[in-house]
């Protein structure tokens, strides 16, 4: 039995740069961080050789791959080889369709189970690489890539999404007081709402032509927000977070909605400096970036939202537990 931990992200300036849409014509850029909430993926012989085993939100058990109805485990079994034999269970410690990254990093997560399966050590990179080609070539779903490298790398990243359809990352190393304060300050906040980030990012894609303005302004704040992190100075934080969900908001009709903008509004009165809601967008998680001393009468306005805590993750997908 083979058990893979794989984080969900927090992306903080740049998403929808990394759309190949925007990216192959101006390269994109995104500042992320892992966070500690994971998907989990066991994959382990199944005891009937012919057929296999799936546990996710629902069961399958099927003796042909092709039969299989979630689209990620029967395209990462085609592309990986493991045709038969098999059973996978999967895990979450958060809802999936809340913008944290979820379908990436089970994709992540589910591939490093499997090549390790077979005996085969991959590289975050072409996990990456591979999650990517799973979701976005085969399955052709609206996505940018963003999710799958921080999925497979870990830590607080600065990551470029080239012309020539290359990724190139490097960790944003940042002194444990500085890392220490930015966790303290950032607050996350649950809005009960799940949605389905493909029917906005759709229309986002479409719109990316004439939305360009408002992606080249994203991807100046994740340069700016970089460098201000590489200087050791949050102080800018929530303003460059707040600048970026004003953008974020001109590129497509779904992303905010009245609920999501009177808790924002509330936060904002309350003394927090800025945020997003993470993802796509229309529901899921709302980040917030809040001194310590306006934390409380931040939580008291946003009493009809959850607050999650959370840590930044230096770790991408590992392999916890594989047995002789």
């Amino acid at each position: 039995m083979i058990i893979s931990k794989t984080p969900f992200r927090i992306s903080f300036c740049g998403g929808g740069t990394d759309l190949r849409e925007y990216y192959l014509k101006n390269q994109g850029s995104v500042v992320s961080t892992a966070m500690n909430k994971y998907m989990y993926v066991m994959v382990k012989d199944y005891f009937e050789k012919d057929k296999i085993f799936l546990k996710y939100s629902r069961t399958e058990l099927v003796k042909n791959v092709d039969r299989i109805r979630h689209p990620i485990i029967r395209e990462a079994l085609k592309l990986t080889g493991v045709l038969r034999g098999v059973e996978i269970t999967s895990m979450a410690d958060i809802p999936s369709a809340t913008g944290l990254g979820s379908s990436s990093s089970f994709a992540v997560g589910l591939l490093n189970a499997l090549y390790t399966h077979l005996d085969e050590y991959k590289s975050p990179k072409e996990l990456a690489r591979d999650a990517c080609q799973i979701e976005i070539e085969m399955l052709k779903e609206p996505i940018g890539k963003q999710d799958q490298y921080i999925a497979a790398y870990g830590g607080f990243r600065h990551i470029l999404f080239n012309q020539d359809d290359s990724v190139s990352t490097d960790i944003i190393v940042i002194p444990k007081s500085i890392k220490e304060e930015l966790e303290s300050n950032l607050m996350l906040f649950y809005t009960g709402i799940t949605r389905k980030a493909s029917d906005i990012l759709s229309e986002q894609k479409k719109n990316t032509k004439k939305k360009t303005e408002f992606l080249d302004r994203m991807k100046e704040l994740s340069f700016e927000l970089r460098e201000s992190l590489l200087r050791k100075d949050i102080t800018k934080f929530g303003e460059l977070l707040h600048k970026n969900w004003l953008y974020k908001k001109q590129l497509a009709s779904r992303i905010t909605n009245p609920m999501i903008e009177k808790n924002y509004s509330l936060a904002l009165k309350s003394g927090a400096l800025g945020g997003k809601i993470l993802g796509a967008g229309g529901g899921g998680f709302l980040l917030l970036y809040c001194e310590q001393g306006r934390q409380n009468a931040v939580m008291k306005s946003l009493i009809s939202l959850r607050h999650v805590p959370f840590k930044l993750e230096n770790h991408g997908t590992r392999i916890v537990y594989k047995d002789d």
